[in-house]
């Protein structure tokens, strides 16, 4: 796991003046790149080596507002992991009242660069290993 930390910009708020709902999924990206780049598995690495991993889905719970300024912290963890599907859960809070504004999770498949499906313990078991030793 690590904590990510994203500054909500003014143009991420909508007309109501609170971060508007697809900006949570931009943060999660943000935080899953910086999270697969500390364990040695970053996409530029994979994606050189001709593994591409696309979002299968995303799905948030949104429980409170954030706004303009907001520091949000993104804890964001590896949750499962089959060799071909890569799941994530995230978890963001206010970062000054730590009261916790969305939790997600998203899931990611693994294919080579004509996106048919690959296994990395078999395909690249480096980048299996790197994965492996961070599931939580």
């Amino acid at each position: 796991m690590i904590t990510y930390f994203h500054k909500v910009n003014y143009y991420e708020t909508d007309r109501m003046g609170i971060t508007h709902h697809s900006n949570y999924v931009r943060i999660m990206e943000e935080a899953r790149l910086e999270l697969l780049d500390a364990i040695g598995c970053g996409y530029r690495k994979m994606e050189d080596e001709g593994v591409i991993s696309p979002v299968l889905s995303v799905d948030c719970n949104f429980k409170k507002v954030t706004t303009y300024m907001d520091e949000i912290a993104v804890d964001v963890r590896i949750n499962k992991f089959t060799g071909v599907r890569l799941g994530f859960q995230y978890e963001m809070k206010n970062a000054e009242t730590n009261a916790v504004v969305c939790t997600a999770v998203s899931e990611h498949c693994f294919v080579n660069s004509q996106f048919k499906p690959i296994n990395l313990k078999k395909a690249r078991p480096d980048l299996y290993d790197k994965i492996i030793k961070n599931l939580e």
